[in-house]
């Protein structure tokens, strides 16, 4: 599968989740949401990921600022969406990802994010959803930032070498070190 087509036509996405759009984006998300059928977002409601993913689409193709958007979007995630508590390392909160994903979906298959554990200071997630690439290197980005060890940097590296949804392939890998 590749970006923006979900892999089960009832899947939906909670509303904490869906604002990270406007979370990202800011006041230029609302008009492309409500194209969508997604102006009025509650909070506790559900949402239709295809509708979503379509929203993603068009702010993917519509200006040479997507790149930033998408990345600024997923960054938006982990203040919006929910997660596992007591998250207090680079790995533990890269491993959350997929925990957090589970918890924010709902109705059918949804993919993954997979984390394989290489070191106290390396992460490799290979990344088999429906989002766009630069969505989830926001997300990976923003956790590991977040919770990277004291005294290190921590550094994500898209691996253009592997399968990658921009090329039509079902997944994206990252490897995140922290330096």
């Amino acid at each position: 599968m590749a970006q923006f087509v979900a892999f089960a036509p009832n899947v939906e996405v909670n509303g904490n989740t869906v604002t990270a759009i406007a979370a990202g984006m800011g006041p230029a998300a609302l008009p492309i949401l409500a194209a969508h059928g997604l102006g009025n977002i509650q909070p506790d409601g559900w949402y239709s990921q295809q509708a979503w993913l379509d929203a993603f689409r068009e702010i993917a193709e519509g200006s040479t600022a997507s790149l930033i958007d998408l990345v600024a979007i997923g960054m938006a995630i982990p203040d919006n969406a929910s997660f596992p508590p007591d998250i207090n390392t680079m790995v533990a909160a890269l491993m959350s990802i997929d925990v957090a994903y589970h918890m924010n979906h709902r109705g059918g298959e949804i993919g993954h994010y997979q984390a394989n554990v290489i070191s106290d200071h390396q992460v490799d997630l290979v990344c088999g959803n429906p989002y766009p690439c630069d969505f989830d290197y926001g997300i990976v980005y923003s956790m590991a930032r977040r919770f990277q060890p004291k005294g290190l940097c921590a550094y994500v590296y898209h691996d253009d070498a592997a399968p990658c949804r921009k090329r039509g392939d079902d997944s994206c890998t990252y490897h995140v070190i922290a330096k």
